[in-house]
């Protein structure tokens, strides 16, 4: 099973950027980030330094000298972990966490229908 690394909010930012870019150096991400909020470059290289130590990107090659990073683990994983913990907080029980989505409008009652009908298509496959 694939490491799946606490990451900062920070981190868990600048990875999105890697996965939705793929490989990139660190000029580019820096320059990615919209200009209101784009930190320093040193701050971004800080950053994907971490992510490198943590496992989440891995340098790929190098052209000049840049090394170009590509993402080592899966969005997919990460937010699982994030939701896992989440769910910890709550001794276990997603009930808390589903009650705040619907009461704050954030989960529909159409968002619940999806999800019971990829629920049964789970079911019905599992049989």
């Amino acid at each position: 099973m694939a490491r799946r690394p606490r990451l900062s909010k920070a981190e868990l930012e600048l990875m999105d950027l890697i996965w939705e870019r793929g490989e990139s150096s660190v000029r580019e991400l820096q320059e990615t980030i919209p200009e209101k909020r784009r930190p320093a470059y040193t701050t971004v290289q800080t950053l994907v330094g971490r992510l490198e130590e943590k496992g989440a990107v891995r340098r790929s090659r190098r052209v000049g000298n840049a090394y170009l990073y590509e993402p080592a683990i899966t969005r997919r994983s990460t937010y699982r972990r994030l939701i896992d913990e989440l769910v910890e907080v709550f001794g276990g029980s997603a009930t808390p966490i589903v009650s705040h989505l619907i009461e704050s409008g954030k989960l529909t009652l159409e968002d619940l229908r999806v999800l019971e009908r990829e629920q049964s298509k789970r079911k019905d496959g599992a049989e």
